[in-house]
């Protein structure tokens, strides 16, 4: 019997072990990717020998490497695991997106922020002749669509002016929005509707309504798109509730997918 209470108690400290790790890369990840040893101190609120610990196993592992500075950084060994669950996200995304076309009969996508650019990693196509079409894996600037406006606002100002200094604004029509604090006097408004609408920013005659997923593992938004003849403001006020919707129901789909089965249930 104590034999297997020493078991079991070894094993739960496995467990917060690998719990404490993931919440570093975590912190890691939600400062751009580098930290000091005293800023993860202080942002996870454990001992610094425990963090020393953790790290110096996520670096012998490849998943953090640690700059001359002393600072870690993200490790490349991250980048296949990234890679790999970028399309899986598409391809649990898919029957979202094909649902959401037979709803409101246009082009659907989804598209992440990776970096400094948008990528698409699914879509739906309408049955419509005429139609849009983004090629998935496409990378775009978030600046003159309407995923790279919904992703945009899930972040801080001091940050999307970060990525625009990096970017640019460059103009794609003469309706895209070219000046940092328009844009952001935009993604305001887009934070308080909680929707956001390329107006023939990206390319003439199609318009383009997003929405953005709060509560998905990564920065994440949908969007429907069509000809700006039939995707009309009054055709925008109709589908949002239902992008919402399916946004909604495709949050929760990932965190039951992420809580896995329950205690016990083998068997």
């Amino acid at each position: 019997m104590a034999q297997a209470g020493n078991a079991q108690g070894g094993n739960a400290q496995a467990v917060r072990s690998l719990e404490r790790a993931f919440e570093l890369l975590e912190h890691l990840a939600d400062a751009g990717g580098e930290m000091a040893l005293s800023e993860l101190t202080e942002a996870s609120g454990l001992p610094m020998p425990t963090i020393y610990r953790l790290m110096r196993t996520l670096v012998n592992r490849g998943y953090v490497r640690q700059e001359p500075s002393k600072r870690y950084a993200l490790g490349p060994r991250l980048i296949r695991l990234g890679d790999v669950a970028s399309r899986l996200l598409g391809t649990w995304a898919r029957p979202t997106l094909a649902r959401l076309v037979d709803e409101v009969g246009e082009t659907a996508n989804m598209a992440v922020l990776e970096g400094d650019e948008v990528v698409y990693v699914a879509q739906a196509p309408s049955r419509h002749s005429m139609r849009m079409f983004t090629e998935v894996g496409r990378r775009v600037q978030p600046h003159c669509t309407g995923v790279g406006k919904a992703l945009l606002s899930l972040l801080p100002e001091p940050t999307v002016r970060e990525i625009l200094a990096r970017t640019g604004m460059p103009a794609q029509t003469p309706r895209t929005i070219t000046d940092p604090d328009a844009l952001v006097a935009e993604l305001a408004r887009i934070r308080e509707r909680g929707y956001a609408v390329d107006d023939e920013e990206q390319e003439i005659g199609v318009r383009c309504v997003a929405v953005p997923l709060p509560g998905a593992p990564t920065l994440t938004a949908i969007s429907v798109s069509g000809p700006s003849a039939r995707l009309t403001a009054e055709a925008v006020t109709d589908i949002v509730p239902v992008m919402r919707a399916a946004a909604d129901r495709f949050t929760r789909e990932l965190a039951g997918g992420a809580r896995g089965p329950a205690a016990g249930a083998d068997g």
